[in-house]
């Protein structure tokens, strides 16, 4: 099962910002993003049916159309990013008949059974392969328009946020030369059809890879004071930070009215630096209990998915086995409320 094979090492470039702390009431959604690099885990339909059970967590994403999953989401109601899987973005790209094909045996197939709220088309793609991000877009957006779906679903793609090339004080938020190549195109596009940007958005790399710089409280979301002030906005956690530097990088490239959706945010539990239980319980937590506020540059709840639902033990040894919010066994890592 094609996944995204390691979590993105987010560049630090002066990412010393953060965000009021407070803790709304409602969220728009909560996902869980759900990996299968794992030998040792639950079917299909009984991993979803964990998803049911926990009370609060509406959404999933998946990495590519695994059809079991799909039949097992049918009439669930939790919403869904589909990705396309990065090895089909050249197919994609180069011809509206594979788009078209895709469209009807992965979507048509089980939509609106299954809430399929968007396509991700490409996860963190990175080199010559970036080229073939917007050409893939267009042409599932294309296949959905024909089948009268493009209003319903969403076509979008998923970056890290090594994107950004400049990142303080989040006002100053701009695209890496290299990502404006692409990014520019792909946030007017996006502007174009009236979809949100993707994001995966990970505090702890950009703690643990500049500790001098960065407080474990600042990117757990318990800084107890303001951080930086940026104009009228003042910052006391690292991740609405870095989601502010991605909007003011999005706004100089004329997507001022782009939304953004955290496709993946989490903390590891063990097998590295500050990974451990309390941090990952820490900083999933204030996630959710954070996000519905939005940030101090968009008031806009922001529909977020925690990376991932379970230890994946085929993944590279350390942290990349423990991100999970559950074992195998369906237990969980640590107590969590999704509401």
């Amino acid at each position: 099962m094609a996944q995204r094979d390691a979590v993105p090492m987010v560049t630090v470039l002066a990412l010393l910002i953060g965000v009021l702390v407070t803790f709304p009431t409602s969220v728009r959604s909560i996902g869980v993003c759900y990996g299968m690099n794992g030998n040792n885990l639950p079917s299909k339909a009984d991993v979803v049916k964990l998803y049911q059970s926990n009370a609060g967590i509406t959404a999933m994403r998946i990495y590519d159309p695994d059809s079991a999953t799909l039949t097992a989401l049918k009439g669930t109601n939790i919403k869904l990013i589909m990705d396309v899987g990065n090895s089909n973005l050249g197919s994609l790209a180069s011809s509206s008949s594979a788009a078209a094909s895709w469209v009807k045996n992965n979507v048509q197939a089980y939509y609106p059974s299954v809430s399929i709220k968007y396509i991700a088309v490409g996860n963190e793609v990175t080199g010559s392969d970036t080229s073939k991000i917007l050409p893939a877009m267009k042409n599932i957006y294309s296949a959905l328009s024909s089948a009268g779906l493009q209003n319903s679903i969403k076509v979008s793609t998923a970056v890290s946020t090594a994107v950004i090339g400049t990142s303080y004080p989040p006002s100053k938020g701009a695209f890496s030369s290299d990502a404006s190549s692409y990014m520019t195109s792909i946030v007017q596009y996006l502007s174009q059809i009236g979809a949100p940007l993707l994001a995966n958005v990970y505090p702890y790399f950009s703690y643990v890879n500049n500790k001098g710089s960065i407080s474990l409280d600042y990117a757990l979301f318990t800084s107890s004071s303001t951080v930086v002030t940026d104009g009228s906005n003042k910052y006391q956690n690292l991740f609405d930070a870095i989601v502010d530097a991605l909007y003011s990088a999005m706004e100089k490239v004329g997507g001022s009215n782009v939304g953004i959706v955290i496709s993946e945010s989490g903390w590891p539990s063990a097998g590295g630096d500050s990974a451990t239980v309390s941090n990952a319980q820490k900083y999933n937590q204030n996630l959710i209990n954070h996000v519905g506020k939005g940030t101090p540059k968009k008031s806009t709840a922001l529909e977020t998915y925690i990376f991932a639902m379970f230890n994946e033990n085929q993944k590279t040894a350390g942290i990349e086995q423990n991100w999970g919010l559950f074992y195998p066994n369906k237990q969980p890592v640590y107590s969590i409320s999704f509401k």
